[in-house]
């Protein structure tokens, strides 16, 4: 059974960092590309950042987070984490990860909670 667990979420204020982790299970994590998506309420999840298999780990971020975040894989802890630096309130949403688009698990994880205010 294919299991995804968020964590790392919460309240910050602008400007602050946190880190996002994914524990995986139920499939061969270290053979596939991993996403992070976010979603806030009334829009739909967005892929916002990729990272390919070892060893070429290539990565992929969305505009609004270039230069802030940094995707990363720890594939013997089937573990993809997300680090969030210089936050801003545009930020605030839900985070999941999972697979690539079109090739995503239907189980999606409860994803954790990420609000920046002041």
């Amino acid at each position: 059974q294919v299991q995804f667990v968020e964590s790392g979420g919460g309240l910050v204020q602008p400007g602050e960092s946190l880190t996002l982790s994914c524990m995986v299970a139920g499939f061969d994590f270290s053979k596939y590309p991993m996403c992070w998506y976010r979603q806030t309420p009334g829009q739909e999840r967005k892929l916002v950042a990729h990272i390919t298999q070892a060893p070429s780990s290539v990565l992929y971020y969305t505009d609004s987070i270039k230069g802030r975040f940094t995707i990363s894989r720890d594939d013997a802890k089937n573990t993809l984490y997300l680090q969030m630096n210089n936050l801003k309130p545009e930020d605030s949403s839900v985070y999941y990860c999972n697979r690539l688009p079109g090739w995503t698990f239907p189980s999606w994880g409860q994803g954790t909670q990420v609000t920046v205010s002041s």
